[in-house]
């Protein structure tokens, strides 16, 4: 199903996992335009369209996105780690490898923000910086998949104390989770722009 930013979210605070869910379905969204525009285009001119929905990606990923990252990094990693179980402490290492994507995806995220910006604003990306580009956009996409995995598919929810705590969790500012999952456009269209162009 396409999805928007300001769009309903399936999942709310009933649910905290639903909504991280939710929130890692419009992340993927956003990247996968972000990387068939840039595969297609190659540092050529954009369209009109294809500048528009490109720019709406890179704002994602610039001003909503990050919320996203800060409500587990101040609201749900902390709160798990308050647990000291010895199944608890056996998977605090999941907790440190997902921090490193997060550090990680921040350093790549500014490069594709800038390298996205020029190219809008000079119109044409060399061919060096475009592969440059459309690696870092590759890379964003695997770091997330394995990340993703971990958060979507429970690897890490384990331990009565935690399962506890993520029943009594929400984000330490309720506005975070809700506008890292919005958005006023549709990822999708983008992809379908990109790919009709082929």
């Amino acid at each position: 199903m396409p999805i928007a930013i300001g769009q309903r979210l399936e999942s709310d605070f009933s649910n905290p996992l639903g909504l991280l869910s939710d929130c890692h379905r419009r992340l993927e969204r956003f990247l996968d335009a972000l990387l068939a525009i840039s595969e297609e285009a190659r540092g050529s001119k954009l369209s009109d369209v294809q500048s528009h929905h490109f720019e709406v990606a890179l704002r994602y990923f610039r001003e909503a996105a990050p919320k996203h990252t800060l409500d587990e990094e101040e609201s749900l990693f902390p709160r798990l780690r308050l647990h000291k179980d010895g199944e608890s402490l056996n998977a605090f290492a999941l907790l440190d490898v997902l921090h490193a994507d997060h550090t990680e995806a921040e350093i790549k995220h500014q490069r594709v923000d800038d390298l996205g910006r020029a190219w809008i604003a000079d119109q044409v990306l060399s061919p060096n910086k475009s592969r440059v580009l459309v690696s870092l956009l590759k890379d964003l996409r695997a770091t997330y998949e394995k990340h993703i995995a971990v958060e979507d598919n429970g690897e890490f929810w384990i331990g009565r104390n935690w399962k506890l705590s993520l029943r009594r969790w929400r984000p330490g500012a309720a506005s975070w989770l809700v506008r890292a999952c919005r958005s006023d456009e549709e990822p999708q269209r983008s992809i379908r722009v990109a790919q009709r162009a082929r």
